[in-house]
């Protein structure tokens, strides 16, 4: 017998929030294949190389692209991050999203927009950190760094952070690889804009 579906059309995954004031607090998963998840494995790695070279991400503004569950910008929120855009293009991972926020009562430093990351406009400045968690080996992460560097939303001061398939493989006009690792079948990335 199937369990019963919730009326936000999500379901209550293994994801937890890792660190911070909502620490150990469940996230619910989108439903369907559509998705797929940053194991907690592969975002505490991100979080540590992340918090080593930022020191703290108290007070930043931040964004969540290719969103899914909203994990990590839920999780960068938790750790003290002011404020987090979701972008997603499926409604099922829009509501699980909106189901998470919900939950963590995190609504006034959240912007949800079921859209996709290549869809968005000009920014009105740039952000503190900007995370890609693509579908694996579509190279719609290094196009969407591109378009969102072009139309301001990644500026010198942006954290981009990038999950890939391990061996995908990344490279960007104007972006220098400060660290990356390896965790299981993920590849990640930190980029900055090079200085030149």
């Amino acid at each position: 017998m199937k369990p019963p579906r919730s009326k936000a059309g999500a379901k209550p995954g293994g994801m937890r929030i890792i660190a911070g004031e909502w620490r150990g607090r469940r996230l619910f998963a989108p439903e369907g294949e559509a998705t797929r998840p940053t194991s907690d494995r592969t975002r505490e790695t991100l979080f540590s190389m992340l918090v080593s070279r930022l020191g703290s991400l108290e007070g930043l503004k931040a964004a969540d692209l290719f969103a899914g569950s909203g994990a990590l910008g839920l999780e960068a929120l938790s750790r003290g991050c002011a404020h987090c855009l979701f972008v997603d293009s499926d409604a099922a991972a829009i509501r699980a999203i909106r189901r998470n926020i919900a939950n963590m009562q995190a609504q006034s430093r959240s912007d949800v927009r079921a859209s996709s990351a290549l869809s968005l406009g000009p920014a009105r400045e740039a952000l503190d950190l900007v995370m890609l968690d693509p579908p694996y080996a579509s190279g719609a992460g290094a196009v969407a760094i591109d378009k969102l560097a072009r139309l301001g939303w990644i500026g010198p001061q942006t954290w981009v952070s990038l999950e890939t398939m391990r061996d995908e493989g990344v490279a960007v006009k104007g972006f220098e690889i400060a660290a990356e690792r390896t965790v299981g079948k993920a590849q990640l990335y930190l980029l900055r804009q090079s200085a030149t």
